[in-house]
């Protein structure tokens, strides 16, 4: 088997052949009629074309003699092609067969037909290289054992994968219908800063940079929370924005360092208007995307036709972590329960950190259909304004579908002098070692101060979400060019 420099070197020289036969490899534009998926869909009406172009990659060569059948791809569908020696003439027919490789990309023109078999098919007149590949495809790119390779060269995995190709259609068809029904109910799409002074608006550490003319540090946003209520502040009653968020956290399947959220408020609502409108819209999102409103996930039917499931958060971990009085439980009963489950507690932790990962461990994953999990400890969402039932706790929930978290959301703080006191607590647990703690945002108080009108507020992790809409397990599957160590040469 050939090395890829000896595969290079050969096809280098097919570049300078197709040179000395005064044929560019890589022309400025290309001439093309229809797309290969308009050509299957209108093949009727196209018969009658005498000359049609057609672009793409070449996928597949059959030589038969003085023939070969091309199957070639733009991205829309595949089409087949095919080259007689009788019909372009010895000079082109012998060039095609001396310059074209797989994974070429090609302009040819001729008439349809249909052949013995009933496959749509371009006779091919003429032929143009459009732009010569120096390396090979993968022939069996469906069978490579080393999934980072995949992601490296997410490229290759679209282009040789169908499956994962389709994933980030529907990636994207998700996202529209998320934007078209925030903007059905009159909300306005924005878009905040991505550098802050400081990184506000969740429990996460930063990545830090340093601007140059103004000589100061930056952070890569963690959520664009605090700029949205800013804007409620500022008159907008609805406002959301879809975009990127940066957290220099671990990475595992359900984590990225670089993430999609949609985060949207509204001002004159709370956390239970909320609640009842994501079940809304989940459900019709659902229906949209996947033409039902029942999906699978991990073996598990998940349906959003019936109503969701609520339950506080103190009585998930009496359901599922078997903690009689969780309200009550001590730092040192924690600490073993969480030893007992395989959870890590580091000394700096206080009990609603020991009691996050107590959650995550033994109640999400049980978490498989529709579910609100309501009522947070007030220490565990800062931001929140508290629930004036239950004492000790805020107005907040979480919402779970297939072991997931999807969604964060609470009835949004506006007090000023208690968003002070919570920011002062905060900069407390970060001085004692917690990096994820929210750093003292007075300039976000001083805003509170001019006043926020009460308000419900939504953050939700797009890639989680297709996660769940296209049954896969790891989030580097759903981004296109996850964070990965580079490769050592």
């Amino acid at each position: 088997m050939a090395s890829l420099d000896e595969i290079r070197a050969t096809r280098l020289a097919k570049v300078q052949l197709l040179k000395d036969k005064g044929m560019s490899s890589y022309p400025i534009s290309a001439r093309v009629d229809v797309t290969l998926a308009e050509a299957s869909a209108q093949f009727e009406k196209l018969l009658k074309k005498k000359e049609l172009y057609l672009v793409g990659r070449v996928m597949a060569l059959r030589g038969q003699g003085g023939l070969v059948f091309v199957d070639l791809f733009d991205g829309t569908g595949k089409f087949q092609a095919l080259l007689k020696k009788d019909d372009i003439g010895d000079e082109l027919f012998d060039l095609w067969s001396n310059a074209v490789d797989m994974g070429d990309f090609v302009e040819v023109s001729g008439t349809l037909f249909l052949t013995k078999r009933n496959e749509k098919t371009l006779q091919v007149k003429k032929w143009r290289m459009l732009s010569k590949s120096l390396r090979p495809l993968p022939e069996k790119w469906h069978g490579l054992t080393d999934t980072e390779e995949r992601f490296r060269r997410r490229y290759l995995d679209t282009l040789m994968n169908e499956e994962v190709r389709n994933r980030f259609v529907l990636r994207s068809k998700i996202i529209s219908a998320l934007r078209a029904s925030l903007d059905a109910e009159g909300f306005l799409e924005v878009e905040t800063s991505m550098l802050q002074s400081l990184a506000g608006g969740a429990n996460a550490e930063p990545f830090t940079t340093h601007h140059n003319a103004l000589d100061i540090s930056l952070n890569l946003r963690i959520a664009p929370e605090l700029d949205l209520k800013k804007l409620l502040i500022g008159g907008y009653p609805k406002v959301y924005e879809i975009g990127r968020s940066f957290r220099n956290e671990g990475i595992d399947v359900t984590h990225n360092p670089e993430f999609t959220t949609i985060e949207w408020y509204e001002a004159y609502s709370d956390a239970e208007k909320q609640r009842a409108f994501i079940e809304t819209m989940f459900r019709a999102i659902v229906k949209q995307v996947k033409g039902e409103t029942t999906i699978t996930f991990d073996g598990t039917a998940i349906d959003f036709e019936k109503p969701f499931s609520v339950m506080t958060y103190f009585e998930s971990l009496q359901r599922y972590a078997l903690i009689p009085t969780p309200e009550k439980a001590t730092l040192d009963e924690l600490s073993l329960k969480a030893k007992q489950l395989g959870v890590s507690v580091a000394p700096s932790d206080s009990v609603q950190k020991i009691m996050d990962g107590i959650f995550k461990k033994a109640v999400r994953p049980k978490l498989l259909q529709p579910t609100y999990v309501i009522a947070y400890p007030k220490g565990m969402i800062p931001l929140a304004k508290d629930d004036e039932e239950k004492e000790g706790t805020v107005d907040a929930f979480q919402f779970y579908a297939g072991g997931l978290e999807l969604i964060k959301a609470f009835s949004e703080l506006n007090d000023p002098v208690e968003q002070a006191h919570r920011f002062n607590t905060e900069e407390g647990n970060r001085k004692v070692g917690d990096k994820e703690a929210q750093p003292n945002d007075k300039d976000f108080v001083e805003a509170l101060e001019y006043g926020m009108p009460p308000a419900g507020g939504v953050g939700m992790g797009i890639e989680r979400l297709v996660m769940l809409f296209s049954d896969v397990k790891n989030i580097r599957e759903v981004i296109f060019f996850p964070t990965l160590r580079p490769k050592s040469e």
